[in-house]
């Protein structure tokens, strides 16, 4: 590669390597080990959320040597920097899951900070947990600098051992993820899987490196970067533990060098096309509800209206052709094997349904890149778009009197009988009262579970109820009660489970005035949720409404951002955003 030689008068780095003035700053990098050369180059910030918490994020570190490398050979000088992870498959089923949704927020908010504090030109961010993909991206678009993603990768499907009499059949011969673990759970409860088989799968279910291998919301967020164009094609489907990882690394570290010499910004990139882009990709693969609620928080970032229900429109739209986990057969390892992303928009293309003129990480456009692209759908993981699973996406939207801003539900994988249901309310204030009365079977087949109270502000932080719709499929009773909540569910979440309720209850939506016994009713078809009350009904147990139950987080982190965070619709975000600003950061 040419030497470049790039104008560092105009690049924010200038504040602390050019001129006698910035003596001082200069010392620091040489006691760095820095040389004078890397001292005036283009300064790029590698952000990593590498911790220790679970093997989403442990193969970061590494990994962010081999983008290093690929930053230097751009004649770019890199300035690594960790920032917070809170992993979801941890935080799971108790308190820590109010964190979750939190950290995203808190993650950009680093990321930005560490980005001014030091000055830098440009930005490879790499994540590998649920939060930490949004979070990384949001940075991204908010500062507004030359900027790649790159997915850690997923992590290689478990095999059980041959072992019948021990393992029950249904485990024998197949992949399995952690979402099987979690359902595990409530076949031991149900009497149907023994302690001994229990501790055998929790050995075997998660053997490498890697975020959760099925269409859960990491990867979901993983495909989004790519759709999005914030991720050079490709770079999201080699699982964790493969060297081919390295190879994209550098590729993604000479990339943001040519953006950066091109100033091609995040936000040239972060488009509302290249959004609907990315929810068409959630669509059909039968992504996680969670895009639903990261995509308007990045558009946000943008100053673009992208909300919940503008998602769902595409969502409704688009064809559902991608076999995956949870509603499917196939983990990410799978996808990455037929082709991965660029196929399955290569299929979004043929069907008319993508912006190709939507540029990407690599300079190109979405077009340009796809028509370097050779393979075709394999038929098996990948379905021609033609002759999909459904004719409409694996996510819809829903609204009606019980959810007036909107609600989301996953029915990948469901027929269409399944995603009707009409059914007597039972009302549970948080979700450990449900996984309670779930354990103890105290509830009844075709019942609605309700659970409030746990949205960002009333959770605080908008919890995840993977463990309580686990205990139920691993019950058998997925498909004979449904689930809703002003909470999230997991992507690994299956069954009629509605998620997002807006208002939530902290802010006296008609989810906080529910009483056992009401009848709800949700139609994925219609795309509708709606309780069997008048409108004279409902404003009376309003005007009788006692106000947000009261939390145990009175100070810290939490109280904070249950002060700070709107509505679920706009994305839960806790900032003015693109729209409010007075100054674009890599202009100051």
């Amino acid at each position: 590669m040419l030497k470049r030689d790039f104008d560092k008068s105009k690049l924010p780095s200038r504040h602390v390597t050019e001129g006698p003035e910035h003596a001082p700053h200069r010392s620091y990098y040489y006691a760095m080990g820095l040389s004078e050369e890397e001292i005036h180059q283009p300064f790029v910030g590698v952000a990593t959320c590498w911790n220790e918490a679970a093997p989403c994020n442990i193969a970061l570190s590494r990994q962010a040597q081999a983008v290093k490398m690929g930053v230097k050979q751009g004649f770019g000088t890199p300035r690594e920097f960790t920032t917070i992870t809170v992993t979801d498959g941890i935080a799971m089923g108790h308190e820590g899951m109010r964190s979750s949704l939190a950290s995203r927020d808190a993650i950009a908010d680093t990321v930005e900070l560490t980005m001014r504090g030091h000055c830098y030109d440009a930005l490879v961010g790499m994540a590998g947990c649920d939060k930490s993909l949004p979070g990384m991206m949001m940075a991204m678009v908010r500062l507004n600098v030359p900027s790649v993603f790159i997915y850690g990768g997923s992590i290689l499907p478990g095999r059980a051992p041959d072992m019948p009499g021990v393992i029950p059949d249904e485990y024998i011969g197949r992949d399995l993820t952690v979402q099987d673990l979690f359902e595990a759970v409530g076949h031991q409860q149900n009497g149907t899987l023994s302690e001994a088989a229990l501790a055998i799968l929790e050995r075997v279910a998660c053997p490498s490196s890697g975020a959760c291998g099925g269409q859960f919301t990491a990867n979901t967020m993983a495909c989004v970067s790519e759709a999005m164009g914030l991720a050079l094609m490709n770079s999201s489907g080699a699982p964790a533990p493969y060297e081919s990882r390295d190879q994209y690394g550098e590729a993604s570290g000479r990339a943001v060098m040519t953006l950066l010499e091109k100033n091609i910004r995040a936000r040239d990139i972060v488009t509302r096309k290249a959004l609907e882009n990315a929810a068409r990709v959630v669509a059909c693969t039968g992504g996680s509800t969670n895009a639903g609620l990261h995509l308007p928080a990045i558009a946000h970032e943008a100053g673009i209206d992208f909300f919940l229900g503008d998602v769902c429109d595409i969502f409704h739209d688009t064809p559902y052709f991608v076999d995956l986990k949870p509603g499917g057969q196939y983990v990410a390892k799978d996808l990455f094997e037929a082709g991965g992303v660029p196929v399955v928009m290569k299929e979004l293309r043929r069907a008319g349904l993508l912006h190709e003129d939507c540029l990407t990480a690599s300079g190109r456009s979405i077009g340009e890149e796809l028509d370097m692209i050779e393979r075709e759908a394999d038929g098996r993981v990948i379905h021609p778009v033609d002759k999909p699973l459904s004719k409409t996406g694996g996510v819809v939207g829903l609204k009606g009197n019980l959810a007036p801003e909107g609600a989301i539900v996953k029915v990948a994988g469901m027929n269409p009988a399944e995603t009707v249901f009409t059914g007597p309310a039972r009302v549970f204030e948080c979700e450990e009262d449900a996984f309670e009365a779930v354990k103890q079977r105290a509830y009844e087949p075709g019942e609605v579970i309700v659970i409030r109270n746990e949205g960002p502000a009333g959770g605080p932080g908008m919890r995840e109820m993977l463990a309580t719709t686990a205990a139920l499929s691993g019950q058998g009773m997925g498909k004979k009660v449904a689930l809703i909540t002003d909470g999230r569910f997991s992507g690994a979440t299956r069954g009629l489970c509605v998620g997002h309720v807006g208002p939530e209850a902290a802010q006296g939506g008609p989810i906080a005035l529910l009483r056992n016994g009401d009848e709800i009713t949700i139609d994925a078809v219609k795309g509708e949720i709606s309780v069997a009350l008048s409108e004279t009904e409902l404003a009376a147990r309003k005007a009788d409404w006692k106000g947000p139950r009261e939390t145990l987080y009175a100070s810290g982190a939490l109280w904070k951002y249950a002060r700070l965070v709107g509505p679920t619709y706009q994305g839960a975000v806790t900032h003015p955003g693109a729209a409010e600003e007075k100054h674009i950061y890599m202009d100051l």
